[in-house]
């Protein structure tokens, strides 16, 4: 295991500790940056495709930072997935910016440079392996 693994496991642990499920503020703060996506979920009355796809980012950082085993290949799926829906390649990754900056807004104080800079590398990972696609 990378220490970049284990330091984004430990604040996804601490985030569950502190603030239970992101879904609801993650998805406040990506509709409130970019209200076009709203749209996109207008079928989720019931929230469950935020929540499987905020999972799916979960997944993919904990793979990502660690053995790799399927995170970019899935990644690239996505990115080709999405743009079918209107989702560019540019605002793809822009989701995993949000997420981190919700994650560091619902930990406070808790949020380390630490975790700031294993969640960096990540998100540069899905910008390139986004680009890539």
């Amino acid at each position: 295991m990378s220490d970049a693994h284990a330091v984004i496991e430990e604040s996804l642990e601490r985030l569950a500790e502190r603030a239970g499920d992101p879904t609801r503020a993650v998805y406040a703060r990506l509709f409130a940056r970019y209200p076009e996506t709203e749209a996109l979920f207008v079928r989720d009355v019931d929230g469950a495709v935020k929540g499987e796809m905020l999972a799916k980012v979960f997944e993919i950082a904990l793979d990502l930072s660690g053995a790799n085993a399927y995170a970019a290949n899935f990644i690239a799926c996505e990115v080709v997935n999405h743009d079918g829906v209107g989702v560019s390649r540019e605002t793809f990754p822009r989701f995993f910016d949000v997420a981190v900056e919700t994650f560091a807004e619902l930990l406070g104080p808790e949020w380390t440079p630490a975790y700031a800079a294993a969640w960096r590398g990540l998100v540069d990972r899905v910008e390139a392996i986004t680009a890539a696609a």
